[in-house]
């Protein structure tokens, strides 16, 4: 039994606040631990049924078995209940979000292939607007995107695969073209989707100057493109 407190109220390493008569309560970390203790109280209960003021006997120990029980429960309360609402109130992060530090950086020296599976560096073709059609063909997109495209801006859909599609007869800045080992996908970091296409603007220089995770309507990105013209 530990040494009584200052007050004398009780032993200083149980339940503080107990009858010192009580004596030490250790409220054991699993409450599995209290099944002996319950099992013998049950026996005692059934001799002392019998007697006159056993259950009056009994009292103090019962007392002292549910205070540990309800003890116990709190606390596995108060260390399982936060956790749960930590993991809810995480938030979600946005998907398809181009990284911000892109924007500025250089294009990659990329070989593409064209329909004769043929190379084609993708430097080469700059200033450019660089559609990435493997979520969406979008033909309509890429007729607006030719057609708004001032003199000396190319426009380039590139798809996945290892075969590119015939050259386009829209525009003769259009140049179709096949990412066989996925080197541009992997520069956005961006993930294809389907029902988008996602584009990039690079500047004569290499510089990427605009990323469009969806691209959308022209008067979106017209000014970007008679700036890559400049």
């Amino acid at each position: 039994m530990g040494k009584p407190d200052a007050e004398g109220h009780g032993p200083a390493d149980g339940l503080p606040g107990l009858p010192p008569e009580w004596g030490r309560v250790v409220v054991p970390d699993d409450a599995s631990a209290l099944a002996a203790e319950a099992a013998e109280i049950r026996r005692e209960l059934r001799r002392a049924s019998g007697l006159p003021g056993g259950h009056r006997a009994l009292g103090l120990p019962l007392v002292v078995l549910l205070v540990a029980v309800l003890t116990t429960l709190a606390g596995l309360l108060a260390v399982t209940w936060p956790r749960a609402n930590r993991g809810a109130d995480r938030p979600t992060p946005a998907p398809y979000s181009p990284p911000a530090s892109l924007v500025g950086r250089a294009l990659p020296a990329l070989d593409l292939v064209d329909a004769d599976d043929a190379p084609v560096p993708l430097r080469g073709l700059l200033p450019a607007m660089i559609i990435l059609l493997d979520g969406c063909p979008c033909p309509d997109r890429v007729t607006d995107a030719v057609a708004a495209a001032p003199a000396g801006v190319s426009v380039v859909t590139v798809t996945g695969g290892r075969t590119a599609p015939a050259r386009p007869t829209i525009g003769r800045q259009a140049r179709a073209l096949a990412d066989p080992a996925g080197g541009l996908r992997s520069f956005l970091s961006l993930p294809a989707r389907p029902g988008a296409a996602t584009a990039l603007l690079v500047d004569r220089a290499g510089t990427v100057t605009r990323v469009l995770p969806d691209l959308g309507t022209v008067d979106s990105y017209r000014s970007d493109l008679s700036a890559l013209a400049a």
